[in-house]
């Protein structure tokens, strides 16, 4: 019987107040949980509890992808459907030239997007690495920022508008790339969020509450924290040590105008634990096996990935289904960058959740994560 020991040490070296203030890393096979809670909620604050709850940021992407799936195995959604159906604001996009070119210098949509094009993160728009690269920031990244999207960069829930508003603004601008072009990063599953709520004639958050959430008794999982007291405080690198990003009574103390899919939710590791059992144990309650290996196989082209990813590397050993990345090991999942990382191994029946609330320093995964998925491979299999 494993005791956890090997997990704790691995992740204890990246704990203290100028580095990691505190986390939980919980890894499970079967049914042997290990969890390690460390540190404290703030710097100088109490110490972190295993159910405490972290901003989960872009961890936030599977969940998506698996109300999506929900939603067409009820027959309100086609995965092949156009989303102008339910979204006319991106019925006809306008698509740029050069992704880096002037707003005006477009060209028509050649195809409709679908709903296969947002679970695959290939509907025309997001981030990709030139833009992050480029000298001066590209046109539409400025008219991005300028209607409060919150599409590129870290999750913003206090500026987002309404659901109602965000994809009207969206809609008016034209897009990176023509539908199923290319990979590019983040906005699909923000989108899907506005679909899945006029799908089911209910806001986004109740979709998942029903469709995800209360089936597998996820209850702490959420777009704000209704018990501010468990929530970390979430910290960025700043010179000399770590600067405060979104205190507890901040921007995840109270609902948001707009639910984001992309980055949005709060959550503890023992419900992210519920949802990585959900896929172990073939989708029961909540998707049917297909659904769940749709969601657990490579669903992009090779052209789609030859233009794509966040870095040269980024597909190498890796590549995308529904709003998660799939390895070439078989494992699956995805990362926030606030500071969390998800993955699942069905070959070893293997649960690896790391919850942090330091953002990420830069595009890789941080080296904690990886160092407590090592010790967890060698210590449960």
């Amino acid at each position: 019987m494993a005791d956890g020991r090997a997990i704790t040490a691995a992740a204890a070296r990246y704990v203290g107040d100028d580095k990691i203030p505190g986390l939980v890393a919980l890894a499970a096979r079967g049914d042997e949980v290990l969890v390690s809670a460390l540190g404290t909620l703030a710097i100088g604050g109490p110490p972190v509890q295993p159910d405490s709850i972290f901003r989960i940021a872009s961890t936030s992407k599977p969940v998506t992808a698996v109300a999506t799936l929900a939603l067409i195995q009820e027959g309100l959604l086609a995965l092949d459907e156009p989303v102008g159906r339910l979204l006319p604001e991106l019925a006809e996009p306008a698509v740029l030239r050069r992704p880096d070119g002037p707003l005006t210098d477009t060209v028509p949509a050649r195809r409709a997007i679908t709903v296969r094009d947002l679970l695959t993160f290939t509907f025309g728009f997001g981030m990709v690495a030139e833009m992050f690269a480029s000298g001066e920031p590209w046109p539409v990244v400025l008219a991005a920022e300028e209607l409060d999207l919150s599409a590129i960069g870290p999750p913003e829930p206090a500026r987002q508008p309404d659901p109602d508003t965000w994809i009207a603004r969206l809609g008016s601008l034209p897009f990176l790339a023509q539908p199923g072009e290319r990979w590019m990063y983040n906005t699909g599953a923000s989108v899907l969020g506005v679909l899945l709520a006029r799908a089911a004639g209910r806001p986004f958050p109740e979709v998942l509450s029903s469709r995800i959430f209360e089936p597998l008794g996820m209850t702490d999982t959420g777009f704000w924290a209704a018990d501010t007291s468990r929530l970390a405080t979430s910290y960025r690198a700043a010179p000399g040590g770590l600067e405060v990003w979104d205190p507890p009574d901040g921007a995840w103390s109270r609902p948001p105008a707009f639910a984001d899919g992309a980055a949005g939710l709060v959550s503890t590791v023992a419900d992210l634990l519920a949802l990585a059992r959900m896929f172990l144990r073939g989708g029961d309650p909540v998707l049917t096996a297909d659904s769940v290996r749709a969601m657990t196989t490579d669903q992009l082209t090779a052209e789609q990935k030859a233009r794509g990813g966040l870095g040269a590397d980024f597909f190498d050993g890796t590549s995308w289904s529904f709003c998660q990345a799939v390895h070439d090991n078989g494992s699956f999942g995805w990362d926030g960058g606030l500071g969390t990382s998800w993955l699942v191994h069905p070959a070893h029946d293997l649960a690896v959740i790391v919850l942090t609330q330091r953002m990420w320093d830069g595009p890789s995964l941080p080296q904690v994560h990886r160092d407590v998925q090592a010790a967890a491979y060698a210590e449960l299999t």
